[in-house]
């Protein structure tokens, strides 16, 4: 992600560093050549920069509210929201996302104790 140039890698660093943000208890790993964000081994939200586009993903992001909209994909678990220089971000429901990630993931890894 640190070699990312130009406007893509900033928007990449932005949101890892909203992942970072969560909580003190946030890992940073990375997964599948991924800079991916963890509570302990769980992973909840991930950044991946493209030539064209950012992917801001989460791995249980079918599960997470998503009021505005934002996510992308039909898989059974992971969604994304996919964000392109050119175009206007609504970075407040983006940020709601990704809290709603950290919180989830927290809960799970609750529930397993």
């Amino acid at each position: 992600m640190g070699e990312q140039a130009g406007d893509l890698g900033t928007i990449a660093r932005q949101w890892f560093e909203a992942m970072r943000d969560c909580g003190d208890d946030v890992r940073e790993v990375m997964h599948d050549g991924h800079p991916t964000a963890c509570v302990a081994d769980a992973a909840f939200a991930y950044v991946n920069a493209f030539q064209a586009h950012v992917n801001v993903g989460f791995f249980h992001g079918s599960e997470i509210t998503d009021p505005d909209g934002l996510l992308e994909g039909n898989g059974k678990f992971m969604r994304h929201v996919k964000l392109r220089p050119e175009i206007e971000l609504d970075a407040e429901a983006l940020t709601k996302l990704v809290e709603s990630a950290y919180t989830d993931i927290k809960r799970r890894l609750k529930a397993e104790q």
